[in-house]
């Protein structure tokens, strides 16, 4: 097929992740905005909404894949991003500036993660991920949530980012409803532009969904981690990188895994966990020592942002190498 030919393709999978981007961000918005206006508390907002929001281009991806029959660009999705988190997104803000390490992570989501990591490990060992396997990853979810708002409650922790629950505090009613519709129906469009183009253009090269999901689309719906990241480093708020991650990181597992399960169960290629479940395992364990490591010294330095980065582009060549 030629390129003239897969032009439509592209432009819906390149459009498709800039919409994704922006409407996730604007649905995230309206929807806690909105839930203020019903007297929710910011805690349970910053806990539910804006937490899991953060996943939200994941959550719309991987359910339309499924809708669609991609199952395995529904798993790559969830699998890749978490990668992509670790070691692209990590990498760059550790290269933008060092890291400052909050201590609490260690005692709090730094433990979750890793447990998470190995339930969803153990979920997808047979190869199989039905309803069976994501009621488990749900009440996987309802419990983390539970175990965050109990301890984050204890410790009386501000959840949401000074500069975000400005811009929700200050939203009318009236705008808060029109960005959460607005934001929802172009999260629901830009899904599937986005995953037509990518399963498109897997199916002219001959390439498996799962791969497109664990590259151009994991990257994609990264890139709100990715610009949330950078930016607040640069703003000198960077101590917020790693728990953005560690959070986005549970809840892609949680929230977003389980859905092909709901809708069209599906058989799981080897691969997955040989190789990508590995990676993603093996990056998490890497983020757990450089946060042991650096304890002392209280920030991840800067080379360590040149290993993650490293480490993904040995990934993507691995990917590269099997998918020809």
């Amino acid at each position: 097929m030629t390129l003239t030919a897969l032009t439509p393709a592209i432009a819906a999978l390149l459009a498709g992740l800039v919409i994704l981007v922006w409407s996730a961000d604007r649905f995230v918005l309206g929807a806690a905005a909105s839930a203020r206006f019903m007297g929710i508390s910011p805690l349970v907002i910053g806990l539910t909404i804006v937490s899991i929001g953060t996943s939200a281009p994941e959550m719309f991806v991987s359910t339309v894949a499924a809708l669609e029959g991609s199952g395995g660009l529904a798993v790559g999705n969830a699998i890749g991003s978490n990668i992509a988190n670790i070691a692209l997104v990590l990498g760059v803000t550790a290269l933008v500036a060092a890291i400052p390490i909050q201590k609490k992570l260690m005692k709090k989501e730094i433990p979750l993660l890793l447990l998470v990591t190995i339930i969803a490990g153990l979920v997808l060992m047979d190869l199989k991920l039905d309803l069976f396997d994501a009621v488990i990853l749900i009440i996987a979810l309802v419990a983390a949530i539970y175990l965050l708002f109990q301890q984050t409650s204890d410790a009386g922790e501000a959840i949401i980012d000074e500069d975000e629950q400005a811009e929700i505090d200050a939203m009318p009613a009236k705008n808060a409803v029109f960005w959460l519709v607005v934001g929802l129906a172009a999260l629901m469009i830009s899904s599937k532009m986005l995953v037509w183009g990518a399963t498109s253009i897997a199916q002219a090269f001959g390439i498996s969904d799962l791969i497109i999901g664990l590259t151009i689309v994991a990257i994609g719906t990264s890139l709100p981690e990715l610009a949330a990241s950078v930016t607040s480093a640069l703003k000198g708020h960077h101590d917020i990188a790693i728990g953005n991650i560690i959070g986005s990181n549970i809840f892609n597992l949680l929230a977003v895994l389980p859905i092909p399960g709901l809708i069209a169960p599906l058989v799981i290629d080897s691969a997955v966990i040989e190789r990508d479940y590995m990676t993603m395992l093996g990056l998490t364990a890497a983020l757990v020592l450089m946060i042991a490591l650096s304890f002392r010294k209280g920030v991840i330095p800067r080379f360590a942002g040149v290993i993650l980065l490293a480490s993904y582009v040995a990934y993507m060549a691995l990917l590269y190498s099997q998918s020809i």
